[in-house]
């Protein structure tokens, strides 16, 4: 199975867990835990891939609510038994093309 379809089926079956982060940050951003589990239980795809990350293989998911809201979400790897769920936020379309690459510059 591949990362995104792992990651999709532990959200799915409520086998993740927040780091202390991104509780602030969907806070901070009005991000609630049912747009998270919209945007990565739909149609989501992993757009960037952190192996070296510094606390443990991570990647970076795209994803849309029911509203259409995009939605990043980055991850750790589906490894353990519980995803961590490091940060979350709307992404800037001044930074990235179509929600999917990272504008240079």
């Amino acid at each position: 199975m591949a990362t995104i379809e792992l990651i999709r089926s532990k959200v799915l079956r409520k086998q993740y867990e927040f780091s202390k982060h991104a509780v602030d940050q969907s806070i901070l951003r009005g991000i609630s835990v049912a747009e998270l589990e919209e945007a990565i239980g739909g149609l989501s795809e992993l757009i960037e891939d952190y192996p070296n990350d510094k606390y443990g293989p991570s990647c970076l998911i795209l994803g849309f609510t029911k509203a259409r809201r995009p939605l990043h979400v980055q991850c750790s790897c589906p490894s353990r038994s519980l995803i961590k769920i490091i940060t979350l936020y709307q992404p800037d379309p001044n930074q990235w093309m179509d929600f999917r690459i990272r504008k240079q510059g």
